[in-house]
């Protein structure tokens, strides 16, 4: 009998908790960049609905960071999307601190 390669299978699945993890943070992360583009083509004249859009993209990112930790935890899981929801929320956390940053201390 000749060698071949033979494929693993496993019962393991991607978490639709870290999915949405990795979408919140995607999405989080648009709407800062989006917020902060729009108020700079608008010169520093920025309407209540950006920092609307901003607080609601904290509750995304709040909410997928939450998420992301509790689909890490699962066993029998892929590791894929908790891990890239966890990263990207944690850079949508960033660019929120360089937000408020630079409103505080930037003139």
């Amino acid at each position: 009998m000749a060698f071949r390669k033979g494929y693993i299978f496993t019962n393991k699945d991607h978490p639709k908790k870290g999915i949405m993890s990795f979408i919140l943070g995607i999405l989080s992360i648009v709407t800062y960049v989006t917020a902060v583009y729009l108020s700079y083509l608008g010169r520093g004249e920025s309407s209540e609905r950006y920092g609307a859009a901003g607080v609601l993209a904290s509750v995304f990112m709040l909410v997928g960071l939450f998420l992301g930790i509790s689909s890490l935890m699962e066993k029998d899981r892929f590791k894929l999307f908790p891990v890239l929801g966890i990263i990207f929320n944690v850079i949508a956390f960033l660019i929120l601190s360089l937000i408020m940053y630079a409103g505080a201390y930037v003139n």
